[in-house]
């Protein structure tokens, strides 16, 4: 997805089409299409061919990009759980892995970065109604080793606004929601997460559209990407104009939310209240 997004810019920057493309690889059009998607492998020769023709000559710039290639090509360590999961997922669990500033509005549930095992179990229940019990934990196992990599050496910034509804909405009963809340609450002190909870009492808000998560890589020419997901696919945007309108949405959530002290706080009103 990563190596896709920015054949697709480097392409589009410079004014090419895709059937274009596909010709100077001797390929279709819509394997350009694939391509750019993440929805097929790379060949070396190909993706040099492209950044040939996307006028792309730096050798620093060429290499980054085949090292790209190459990665895309490795399968992850979640992709052996493919089997247990809708087919747009493994793209975003791997963009997951690969950011360094993941922001996130959720309204739904919690996120599935800090729920609990038990909470996360009640979710794919839910989620999976009529699914085998052990379908139901090979997904809750792949849920908490993404988990690792939040507590990891290297771990990405987390910047969440959870809107107090996913507080307020049970999932596998009382004790289980006290589990989740502690383990917000304990999450929220961590120094690579930031914990906002929108309430309530503030009325409407600028996370009308929904749920969204924006993905940030460590490459500075990497751009943003915006992922939505839906009840039977996901979107994938990485245009500066879609980026923009979701880090402005994300900025007015912030602002409006309650401080990280105060949402830890609030956390711990609900904890007493439960």
């Amino acid at each position: 997805m990563l190596l896709g997004s920015q054949l697709r810019r480097l392409r589009e920057t410079r004014g090419i089409t895709r059937e274009a493309a596909g010709y100077s690889i001797r390929a279709s059009e819509s394997k350009i299409s694939r391509m750019e998607l993440g929805r097929v492998s790379f060949k070396t020769r190909d993706v040099e061919d492209l950044l040939t023709l996307y006028g792309i000559t730096d050798g620093q710039e060429r290499t980054s990009l085949l090292s790209l290639a190459k990665e895309a090509n490795v399968a992850g360590w979640w992709h052996s759980y493919s089997d247990v999961l809708p087919s747009w997922f493994p793209t975003y669990v791997g963009l997951e892995g690969a950011a360094s500033l993941i922001r996130v509005y959720e309204v739904q549930f919690v996120h599935g970065l800090l729920q609990t095992a038990e909470y996360a179990h009640a979710v794919v229940r839910r989620g999976m109604m009529g699914a085998d019990e052990a379908d139901v934990e090979r997904r809750v196992a792949l849920r908490l080793e993404r988990q690792k990599h939040l507590v990891a050496e290297d771990a990405p910034q987390f910047h969440i606004v959870l809107d107090e509804a996913a507080l307020r909405r049970p999932y596998g009963g009382r004790d289980v929601m006290r589990g989740q809340l502690q383990h917000l609450i304990e999450m929220s002190e961590r120094p690579n997460v930031r914990l906002q909870i929108m309430p309530f009492g503030f009325g409407g808000h600028s996370g009308e559209g929904g749920a969204f998560t924006i993905l940030s890589f460590p490459e500075s020419d990497l751009s943003d990407v915006v992922y939505l997901e839906q009840l039977s696919s996901a979107l994938y945007l990485d245009k500066p104009e879609d980026v923009t309108q979701y880090e402005t949405a994300l900025a007015e959530l912030r602002q409006d939310s309650p401080g990280p002290d105060e949402s830890r706080d609030l956390l711990r009103g609900l904890l007493q209240l439960s």
